[in-house]
């Protein structure tokens, strides 16, 4: 588990009141707020990870406006941008969407203790798709902004967007119990 993912945990179960300290030493309740807690800590960081992907998305609309200043370039790559733009927006819904990662008592979806450590690596590995998303959407501006391969840079981006998406997928068979 990585140093992010512990500090958001961390800061959120240091953040308790008096009272709550006080009521998780009650029989029964400690593991109940301990969960609500987690729940949190995963809400906490799916939103990290969605607001690092709108940031990308507006960093890629940077990029469609500069190539829509040549007419023809801005049709050679119209379609294909649109398709990532697409792709990372549905990442992003899928992310503001999902379930919370630790289900409460009257959750229709039901976390095992044993399966919160691997939905906290999907998390990370979310972490770590945004900050490639985002370096790849800037490989992708600098290829416009120089004439490069802007097309090669375009197909980097939609291979981690497409993994990325492979993962997140993944995390909801995690939570329905299909894997």
């Amino acid at each position: 588990m990585s140093k992010e993912i512990v500090d958001i945990y961390s800061k959120i179960k240091g953040d308790a009141s008096g009272l709550e300290q006080l009521l998780a030493k009650l029989p029964g309740l400690a593991g109940y707020m301990e969960r609500e807690q987690r729940r949190a800590a995963d809400q906490l960081l799916r939103q990290t990870v969605a607001a690092r992907l709108e940031e990308a998305r507006l960093a890629l609309s940077e990029v469609h406006q500069a190539l829509n200043r040549d007419i023809v370039t801005a049709i050679t790559y119209a379609e294909p941008l649109g398709r990532v733009d697409n792709k990372l927006m549905g990442l992003i819904g899928k992310i503001h969407d999902a379930p919370v990662g630790y289900a409460g008592f009257f959750d229709a979806v039901k976390v095992r203790e044993e399966d919160l450590a691997r939905l906290y690596d999907f998390d990370e590995q979310m972490v770590v798709y945004a900050e490639q998303l985002a370096l790849d959407i800037a490989a992708l501006a600098k290829a416009a902004r120089e004439d490069g391969e802007i097309a090669q840079a375009i197909e980097v981006l939609n291979g981690s967007l497409t993994a990325a998406n492979e993962a997140f997928i993944g995390r909801g068979a995690l939570l329905l119990g299909i894997e």
